[in-house]
């Protein structure tokens, strides 16, 4: 037999925790085994979940608590992630103070996956750059903007020499700047850019409607020239994003915001640990590219749960193509040689305010940019690189500090 394991840290000032793990491998399976008769306990015991492991811990002057592990058999649930989620943490999810830490998945489940399309790997080839860290920028205020303004802010941050850029995750569909339409206007900025800077840009365009017309908006955004999708995949749901990227017509890399996040991995007593809401699940469904909360900026996450989503999108003990891990929020040049020191080269470095907010304008933002990623990958300090005539990177100091 083939099982799914869940791991969950359960606090609890009196629990028995062994009595409560049992209760949720029968509660969760089963739904009840000893008032069974024999002859059916026989027959039912292929679906009945078993307890693994439970550890206590009561630390002097903390709260006690337990981490558990309960095996699920892979008989008792369909090969999508949905049936998944509800098999380990449905109604559980609601019993008390318990949350979902990691997730191990049987051989036979992950056969039913194809993960990332492209990965760090085929998104390095779109763009031929195979060794230094990318630099992505973000549209911004574009909301009742037009397409001329929408493409004139696109050609300021492709010609500061961003790699990717990409729409805001609240930019819907809208009479102004439908996604067929969008996506020629920035397809033909880019392909200007290009002709000056010489460096090809990905454009990932979001991905909005009615569910069950995305893979049409997604095959329109296609057919207009798009580079990249973005979609905002926890109000979508996983299995969006599976299909999505396991559709041979879909033959853009996807990239996985994570809007709505906020509502299931920061509490240590519920929800879902950022792990495996933005690392497992979304490497397991395809995303080539995952935003998450970096630990340095404004909307900030601790950095060993980003150090922990870094490692579910590149671990080799999952078989398919690693994601590419996207630190965001509050990112400016200054904080460049931290990021690489914790992240190493395979990260893109996701940038809106610290490009659009520079004095010099988005494009002087891109190469103040450049400038940070050069100086860390020679091993020069900021200010001693700025000194050598990065005027751009210079005046980034200047407004938001430089290494920390």
């Amino acid at each position: 037999m083939s099982y799914c394991i869940a791991s969950y840290r359960i606090h609890d000032d009196k629990a028995d925790f062994h009595k409560k793990a049992q209760s949720i491998a029968v509660g969760m399976t089963v739904g009840s085994w000893t008032e069974l008769p024999a002859a059916k306990q026989e027959s039912m015991k292929k679906h009945l979940g078993e307890v693994i492991s439970v550890e206590v811990h009561e630390p002097a002057g903390g709260e006690r608590y337990a981490d558990v592990r309960i095996a699920y058999p892979d008989a008792n649930f369909s090969s999508d992630i949905p049936a998944l989620l509800v098999t380990v943490f449905g109604k559980i999810s609601m019993d008390g103070r318990i949350k979902l830490t990691h997730l191990e998945f049987s051989e036979s489940f992950l056969s039913h996956f194809k993960g990332p399309k492209f990965g760090i790997h085929g998104v390095r080839q779109l763009l031929g750059v195979t060794e230094r860290p990318l630099l992505m920028s973000i549209f911004k205020s574009v909301i009742g903007h037009d397409l001329d303004e929408l493409t004139r802010q696109f050609s300021a941050q492709a010609l500061g020499g961003v790699d990717l850029i990409k729409d805001d995750e609240i930019l819907f569909e809208n009479e102004l700047t439908p996604i067929e339409k969008r996506v020629a206007a920035c397809r033909k900025a880019a392909e200007a850019a290009q002709a000056e800077t010489g460096k090809k840009v990905l454009y990932a365009a979001n991905l909005t409607g009615h569910t069950f017309q995305l893979k049409e908006q997604a095959k329109k955004a296609i057919d207009a020239g798009a580079s990249a999708l973005l979609l905002n995949v926890l109000s979508y749901g996983y299995d969006v994003l599976s299909e999505l990227s396991a559709d041979p017509d879909i033959s853009i890399p996807i990239m996985a915001h994570p809007a709505l996040a906020g509502a299931y991995y920061p509490s240590p007593y519920y929800g879902i640990s950022a792990s495996v809401l933005l690392g497992q699940l979304m490497r397991l469904a395809g995303a080539d590219l995952v935003l998450f909360p970096s630990p340095y900026g404004s909307v900030t996450m601790p950095r060993e749960e980003n150090m922990a989503i870094r490692e579910q999108l590149i671990t080799g003990s999952l078989p398919y193509k690693q994601s590419f891990p996207v630190p965001s929020a509050g990112i400016h040049p200054g904080l460049v040689p931290l990021i690489l020191k914790d992240f190493g080269t395979d990260v893109i470095i996701n940038a809106g305010g610290g490009i659009h907010g520079h004095p010099g304008g988005a494009s002087a933002g891109g190469r103040a940019f450049q400038q940070a990623i050069d100086a860390a990958l020679s091993g020069v300090s900021l200010a001693d690189y700025a000194v050598q005539g990065h005027q751009e990177l210079a005046q980034a100091i200047e407004i938001w500090g430089g290494e920390r």
